[in-house]
């Protein structure tokens, strides 16, 4: 059933995804792209100026690159500036991407540093106040409004999901239960007892509170929840579809990413739910062929890259997201450009016995398997010198041990079938996955040289 097919019973009319009122728009949501334009290239001139004099790092890429910030006398001259990659951050560790001294630093944010060093993220008072004014930005483009009680799953911390989401809705006017991760049935407690509109989470998490919901015996589309604003991870239309029929709500994509603010760098809006309007007075996309760094044609798929236009502590240039989308025309928000939902990453690619594969690929199997969550990590492995994949993903609660040895051999061969691979198919117990910050690691690699 979609949202438009749910029926009044179950909540339809508070839940319709109504346009945002011209007066509850920001004056920024409010420019029209000739406006933008030029805002953007006065603040772009001035990021520009500001690396080069106060980081050492941009100012040896752009001389090296043969480039000084006057160059850029158009948005079109920003191709001619060098990227910035994860790995200029993490040689710069801790503070070298800093560009004011630390006694206007009010906030430190880090990766996890799982795979290396962690990136370092550095906030002044103004950048805290520019990403909570995004973050409720967000916020009211995905149905929330003032009064609106929001109960925040993202894991707070080092990591940006929780106090980014939490300084977000009380900019916005909300009222924020700051739950943070884990403790699956005080959660579904929670939501019963408090009764919040709108929850901030992993899409992933939610399907596990879902599961939580059907174990207690709770029906998930009778509680208070009108609007789930989803990011952190990539997911697809199918876990989209998946969580709006189970729970009656709307299912929203917010995409952010630490070393560009947080999240709250784009958002779609719930009245139209195709794709992620970028917050252009802040954030100035652009999308490059990932193997040649060419810049793409507007409407190609390619790598997104971000330059930060207001960030005082840690301006960004052409930061390689290595996510894969393109960008899109404005649609609620006309003036701001879109970009579609993210399912897909450079790195996340694996190359398997020279056969390509993604993991969304895999999730879109899992998803219409029976007996099954969307809960899934790939393990790769060498035996007797030829590369192995193992798809170990985790059983739905109620499914019984025939249903799941049913399930491992229907993914197995639908793998087969459709991308061409043979695969191991680990079937386990419900939150076996390990988790960190509400997140699976999709991929573990343990290939030797890899």
């Amino acid at each position: 059933m979609t949202m438009s097919e749910t029926p009044a019973a179950a909540g339809a009319d508070r839940r319709t995804g109504e346009p945002l009122p011209q007066e509850l728009m920001d004056p920024g949501e409010r420019m029209d792209r000739e406006e933008l334009r030029a805002y953007q290239l006065t603040r772009l001139k001035r990021t520009l100026r500001t690396a080069y004099d106060e980081v050492e790092l941009y100012r040896r890429k752009f001389d090296e690159a043969g480039v000084r910030p006057e160059d850029c006398r158009t948005l079109e001259d920003l191709a001619r500036f060098p990227f910035t990659t994860k790995a200029d951050l993490r040689d710069t560790y801790p503070f070298g991407m800093f560009a004011v001294p630390m006694s206007q630093v009010r906030r430190i944010h880090a990766s996890s540093g799982t795979t290396g060093r962690p990136t370092v993220v550095g906030y002044t008072e103004n950048d805290i106040s520019m990403w909570a004014d995004m973050v409720a930005r967000s916020i009211r483009a995905a149905g929330g409004r003032p009064g609106h009680k929001v109960h925040v799953a993202y894991g707070y911390g080092l990591f940006t999901g929780g106090l980014g989401a939490h300084y977000g809705a009380e900019r916005a006017g909300c009222t924020v239960i700051p739950v943070s991760g884990g403790m699956t049935a005080r959660q579904v407690q929670l939501i019963q007892d408090f009764e919040p509109e709108i929850i901030m989470v992993t899409p992933s998490y939610m399907l596990t509170l879902l599961d939580e919901f059907e174990r207690q015996g709770i029906d998930p589309r009778g509680t208070s929840l009108r609007t789930g604003i989803f990011g952190a991870e990539p997911w697809t239309e199918g876990m989209r579809t998946e969580i709006e029929e189970r729970l009656g709500i709307h299912a929203v994509d917010i995409y952010g990413l630490s070393e560009v603010i947080g999240p709250g760098v784009a958002q779609e809006c719930v009245e139209t739910k195709d794709g992620l309007h970028i917050w252009e007075d802040q954030f100035y996309p652009e999308i490059v062929d990932p193997i040649t760094d060419e810049l793409q044609e507007p409407g190609a798929e390619g790598e997104l890259l971000f330059t930060s236009l207001n960030k005082e502590a840690m301006p960004v240039i052409r930061y390689r997201t290595r996510d894969l989308t393109r960008l899109l025309p404005g649609t609620a928000r006309p003036a701001f450009r879109r970009m579609e939902k993210v399912t897909r990453r450079c790195d996340d690619m694996i190359i398997l016995r020279g056969v390509n594969i993604f993991p969304s690929q895999v999730e879109e199997i899992l998803l219409r398997t029976p007996g099954l969550a969307p809960h899934f990590q790939l393990r790769l492995v060498n035996r007797a010198r030829l590369d192995h994949m193992t798809v170990r993903v985790e059983a739905r609660p109620d499914a019984a041990h025939v249903e799941r040895e049913a399930a491992a051999s229907s993914v197995a061969a639908a793998i087969k079938d459709g991308i061409g691979l043979s695969v191991e198919v680990e079937v386990v117990e419900p939150e076996t996955l390990e988790r960190s910050v509400g997140k699976i690691r999709r991929v573990v690699d343990e290939r030797s040289g890899r």
